[in-house]
């Protein structure tokens, strides 16, 4: 039964995948013949899309190998994003011993597809009003993620977690990808400005705590097939990106929006200001930085009104957000080089540039970061420019 386009490393594995497939096309009304590849990611997953009959549309199919990937996550936050009221995919068959899962389907568009970046990893994307709705569409969306949190449902990003992440940069970005000795010296600045980022991380905001989603980006939202009427103008004095407010503006509440959200199987509850750190500094999308401001300050006075822990003072909480994001990107760049160099996956090295730029700027804004900037200079091979911000 299985669709010619769809490679199989294991027969066994896609013996029993078409005994599955056949079982959940009769009691789900799938047309098994149409199945053929959707998408996959940077983990073992793979995702195919196969339609319904007699009119329910397509349906998505995961096959995550037990041996690598454990789906109990995935299906937990689903059912939480459930009652949160947002727009995730439906748990509607799961084989856990094989690995194998029904999943509705979202729609094929994501936001990254809609945006259309330029090509480049050094290009920065302008943004359009079109742009900007669908930004203000992912901080309602996350609004309502993070106002469902609750304490002791989802693992902790703790000190040990953030430490693990971290680790990650110099054992793979730096030494195995740059091919630099990790001797005592260097190692032992690292781990200085490591406590600092985590101490930051951790503890700003009075250590306000929320959901978590980890890579909360337009990769992993899906627009909504029908965009609905827009009609109520944004606040007077909004900030767009060129100029006056767009007749098609859309306010609505927290979570209300048509955007569907992916890949949070990761999720975890932790500092308040990551999600917003992973939307605006894209691993693969560099926006102008008045746009990435704009938006922050959007989400910083909803989730504000809405009673989230952002804090009273933008100032305060646009820093613990950069720290966070640039925990972030030397996890990233870790995670990239390891993707490569174990993985055999090249493609996510070439957007190692944006990580490296990302992490460079944070570091030159703030005097305690100094180090840093100096550091990931040395290593890339760059002359450091001074210039704090703070």
């Amino acid at each position: 039964m299985s669709t010619p386009s769809i490679a199989w490393a294991d027969p066994a594995r896609a013996a029993a995948f078409d005994g599955w497939l056949a079982a959940a096309a009769r009691q789900h009304r799938l047309q098994a013949g149409t199945l053929r590849p959707a998408s996959a990611d940077a983990s073992f997953r793979r995702y195919f899309r196969v339609d319904g009959t007699g009119g329910e549309g397509s349906f998505i199919v995961m096959d995550a190998p037990p041996a690598q990937e454990d789906c109990k996550p995935f299906v937990k936050v689903a059912g939480l994003m459930a009652d949160a009221g947002l727009n995730a995919p439906r748990v509607l068959a799961w084989d856990e011993p094989l690995g194998f899962m029904l999943l509705s389907d979202l729609g094929a568009r994501t936001m990254m597809e809609v945006i259309a970046p330029p090509a480049g990893v050094d290009a920065v994307a302008s943004p359009t009003q079109a742009h900007y709705d669908l930004y203000v569409d992912a901080i309602e969306v996350l609004v309502g993620w993070q106002l469902a949190s609750q304490p002791g449902v989802l693992p902790p990003y703790d000190d040990a977690l953030l430490s693990r992440e971290l680790s990650l940069f110099p054992e793979w970005y730096v030494g195995k990808h740059r091919g630099l000795a990790l001797d005592t010296g260097l190692q032992d600045k690292l781990d200085g400005l490591f406590a600092q980022i985590k101490a930051s991380n951790l503890n700003s905001l009075d250590g306000a705590r929320v959901f978590v989603h980890r890579d909360f980006m337009p990769r992993n939202l899906i627009a909504p097939t029908l965009v609905a009427s827009r009609t109520t103008l944004p606040p007077q004095g909004a900030n767009f990106p060129r100029g006056g407010p767009s007749e098609n503006f859309m306010a609505s509440e927290p979570g209300a929006t048509g955007l569907g959200v992916l890949d949070f199987q990761d999720a975890v509850y932790g500092p308040i200001t990551y999600d917003i750190a992973s939307l605006m500094r894209d691993a693969f999308l560099t926006w102008e930085e008045d746009f990435v401001l704009d938006i922050s300050v959007r989400y910083w006075q909803k989730a504000r009104k809405a009673g989230l822990p952002v804090g009273d003072d933008f100032g305060e909480f646009y820093r613990a957000v950069e720290w966070m994001g640039l925990q972030r990107h030397l996890k990233v760049l870790g995670i990239f080089a390891r993707l490569t160099l174990r993985d055999g996956k090249p493609k996510y090295l070439a957007d190692t540039p944006r990580f490296i730029k990302y992490a460079r700027n944070t570091a030159a804004r703030y005097r305690q970061l100094g180090p840093l900037m100096v550091l990931l200079d040395e290593i890339e091979g760059n002359e450091t420019r001074v210039g704090y911000t703070f």
